[in-house]
């Protein structure tokens, strides 16, 4: 089913990408095949080609929700990731990311693009420092906007317009903004990625990615996406879409509970820092408010000593520990031993990722009791801890 672009993004996530359903029910079915009849098909359909009904609704969703013209779903964000950099850049080339992206990615470009013969230049997040960085041999650069786990803001439109200029792509994770809250190709961004394990699925129950932009670009995508086997099962792409339907409504509430619980957090006496780009005092706010639609449900949190982020997250009562992010229920980590735990230790030091440091993802949860669990959290008992 096609949608005009000129569709609301609540409409687009519940409409966009649905297939035909032969027996009138509302949503697209679910071909759970692995072979299919191929006698005069224009292509041959086969789950690795990426070409199957429910891998083409669900990346058709994707695109038109970040307004792009084609989309091409994965195993995991990481597989989009690899294959993304490995079709677009050759040995020799080089790769100028910004400081503040998802450990896994870090870890990708540290171990594998020099294997490549591909150079990694890591550039603060910031458009005027990214710009300067590139030189006659870079091919791309990548980024994250909001960054992980410090929610920096990069300016998007300056970023793309002068990295075109200079015949240098974009590519941007949109992970954390989703296409809800912020669309990278309508700033001039040549690929935006996504995991789709995070808000797009938002119930922690799934692993994808996707990868959208132009044909021509996604193109030599698609073919090492074939070679190299990593693309998503029938099972996962029907739960995807089906999830997809209800991204607006959920995003805008966690949205809604970050920017309360940040309010919170920010007048807090046991919290030294707060990393929202939806706060006043955030060094990105104005560029925050000027490309995104609201300011996101991730936000991270510098407790005070002699709090650390292990003692605050132990006494969390509603709130859980665990890895990944952006589902229905609100979760907490520390970076420092799990979206960064491959990180070189100098890196996170310069990037304030340590003992003191907390992210927290926000879910659909009543914000008060939210509110409540962190402030019992962080509440300080000397006769507990000793005056030490």
């Amino acid at each position: 089913m096609t949608m005009s672009r000129q569709r609301s993004s609540a409409t687009l996530a519940v409409h966009a990408g649905t297939l035909e359903n032969p027996v009138g029910g509302m949503n697209s079915p679910l071909y759970a095949d692995s072979a299919y009849r191929y006698l005069d098909a224009a292509e041959v359909p086969y789950p690795r080609y990426t070409n199957t009904p429910n891998q083409q609704a669900v990346a058709a969703k994707i695109a038109a929700l970040e307004h792009a013209e084609c989309g091409l779903m994965f195993a995991s964000g990481l597989a989009a990731v690899h294959c993304v950099l490995q079709a677009h850049l050759q040995p020799g080339d080089e790769l100028v990311v910004a400081e503040g992206i998802y450990g896994g990615s870090d870890d990708l470009f540290s171990s594998c693009m020099p294997r490549l013969g591909i150079a990694v230049k890591r550039i603060a997040a910031d458009a005027d420092a990214l710009l300067a960085a590139c030189s006659e041999r870079s091919r791309a650069i990548y980024l994250e906007s909001p960054t992980n786990p410090r929610l920096r803001i990069v300016d998007l439109r300056k970023l793309c317009r002068q990295a075109a200029q200079q015949g240098v792509l974009v590519i941007i994770d949109n992970t954390f903004a989703t296409p809800i809250l912020q669309n990278p190709i309508d700033l001039g961004a040549d690929l935006v990625i996504h995991s789709a394990t995070k808000y797009l699925g938002g119930h922690s129950d799934l692993i994808a990615g996707a990868v959208v932009g132009s044909a021509a670009l996604l193109k030599p995508v698609r073919a090492l996406a074939v070679r190299m086997g990593a693309t998503m099962n029938a099972q996962d792409a029907w739960w995807l879409e089906r999830s997809m339907k209800t991204l607006a409504v959920r995003v805008r509430q966690q949205a809604a509970n970050a920017m309360a619980i940040a309010d919170m957090l920010a007048q807090h006496p046991a919290v030294a820092e707060v990393d929202y780009p939806g706060l006043a005092s955030h060094p990105g706010h104005a560029i925050a408010a000027a490309q995104m639609q609201a300011f996101g449900a991730m936000l991270g949190l510098r407790v005070k000593p002699p709090l650390t982020a292990d003692m605050v997250e132990r006494r969390l009562q509603l709130i859980a520990s665990a890895v990944s992010l952006g589902g229905v229920e609100t979760t907490i980590c520390q970076p420092l031993l799990t979206s960064h735990a491959r990180v070189e230790s100098p890196r996170c030091v310069a990037e304030g990722v340590d003992e003191y440091l907390l992210r927290l993802s926000v879910g659909i949860e009543d914000a008060a009791d939210l509110i409540a669990d962190l402030q019992q959290a962080l509440h300080y008992n000397t006769s507990e801890h000793g005056n030490g």
